[in-house]
């Protein structure tokens, strides 16, 4: 059956008051402020430059929008945000997390990020030596996590994707035989690829075709859409950027192929970079946690300040996760107890602690009643949207 949308947010005004309610009486300590709020130092890391400038900038620009929501409160608690350029790079990344370290001193730090996945699994392994609590809004690897008991994810996990990807294609009938395009360099795309190759055989889906490419600096894909094609591939798994995901769709055209394509959350976001050619992903489905026409007035109280911000950019999911990052972290602290005199060391213990106690939950723009596992993987449904004409219309 088809996927359901989000439910509308309550009323930014409504979650303010519970927000407060719930922080309940300030407190004062060695980490206040001058109006007796204790202050959470939060240290950002993605790419700001480079090719994945986007998916940084997005995630900076969406928390920065909740950081000033947050502090504009007044509550028991404040956040001190500043946020680093990665590049994208792993070298680069540990060094943005030394430079947060030495930012914060002597203050209770929280990491939030990386925004992507190989940055992030090796800035966690430094979290977890560390003892710093560490919330990511996009990278989707379980090797993120993976045995590291301080890390999580708001994203959705690469093999997460996978499975929900196969269970809407046979639950909706849209297609029997289908088609697997992947990026085998990339930890997030394999993942993701596997997953859905799996479930989809399980669910007595036909795999006709698994292509692969090296990197998404590929630009000829006419050996593998050509695979595709004469397996009798109805429908094409592509869990990929929209840059290659593009190429692909067009390149499949102009050879007189037309299966449905379907993608995952890592597309997101393409129909607001300049100079994109949405005709050339005309009628791809992909799964997100985000819409960024939900009428709800958080929503559009969201992405009126995020346009603000972004010079007119709208929000996308990676903006929307960063953004419920903050919040997540802020009604965190609220429920801690003796948090003014909490070093890092403890105040990650006790976030940590309290993600996986089973009773915490957060509603944000991408789900309600979200909650951790204790593997750090998030607990919330996405949804599938069609792009038509420019915009995400439902399939």
């Amino acid at each position: 059956m088809k996927m359901k949308r989000f439910v509308a947010m309550a009323l930014s005004c409504v979650l303010a008051a519970g927000l407060l309610a719930g922080c309940g009486d300030k407190k004062e300590g060695n980490q206040g402020s001058a109006d007796g709020a204790v202050t959470i130092k939060i240290g950002g890391i993605g790419p700001l430059t480079g090719d994945l400038a986007q998916y940084g900038t997005a995630t900076n620009w969406g928390a920065k929008v909740a950081v000033e929501e947050i502090n504009a409160l007044n509550g028991p608690i404040k956040l001190d945000f500043r946020f680093e350029d990665d590049t994208g790079s792993v070298d680069t990344a540990v060094s943005a997390y030394n430079s947060l370290k030495d930012w914060a001193k002597n203050s209770p730090l929280v990491i939030y990020g990386c925004t992507t996945t190989d940055p992030c699994v090796a800035v966690s392994s430094e979290t977890y030596a560390d003892r710093y609590f560490q919330l990511t809004p996009s990278a989707s690897s379980p090797d993120v996590t993976t045995g590291k008991n301080n890390v999580f994810q708001m994203c959705f996990t690469d093999p997460g994707q996978g499975v929900a990807a196969a269970e809407y294609v046979k639950n909706t009938g849209i297609a029997a035989k289908v088609g697997v395009i992947y990026n085998n360099g990339s930890a997030y795309s394999t993942g993701m690829a596997e997953a859905f190759i799996a479930k989809a055989k399980e669910l007595g889906l036909e795999v006709v075709a698994t292509q692969t490419y090296p990197s998404d600096d590929t630009t000829d894909y006419n050996v593998q859409v050509n695979a595709c094609k004469d397996a009798g591939a109805e429908l094409v798994f592509l869990p990929i950027y929209y840059t290659p995901a593009s190429l692909i769709m067009t390149q499949a055209k102009q050879s007189g192929y037309d299966p449905i394509f379907f993608g995952g959350d890592g597309m997101d976001g393409m129909l607001a970079v300049e100079g994109f050619d949405a005709g050339s992903v005309e009628g791809l489905l992909l799964m997100t946690p985000y819409n960024v026409g939900d009428p709800s007035t958080r929503n559009t109280t969201f992405v009126d300040s995020y346009k603000k911000l972004s010079g007119g950019i709208e929000p996308n999911q990676f903006a929307a996760d960063g953004y419920d990052c903050m919040y997540a972290i802020y009604e965190a602290c609220c429920k801690l107890d003796g948090i003014a005199d909490m070093d890092s060391a403890a105040l990650c213990d006790a976030l940590s602690a309290l993600f996986t106690g089973g009773e915490f939950k957060v509603d944000g723009l991408t789900g309600s009643g979200m909650s951790w596992l204790t593997t750090g993987e998030v607990s919330k449904s996405p949804m599938v949207v069609k792009v038509q004409n420019g915009s995400y219309v439902d399939p």
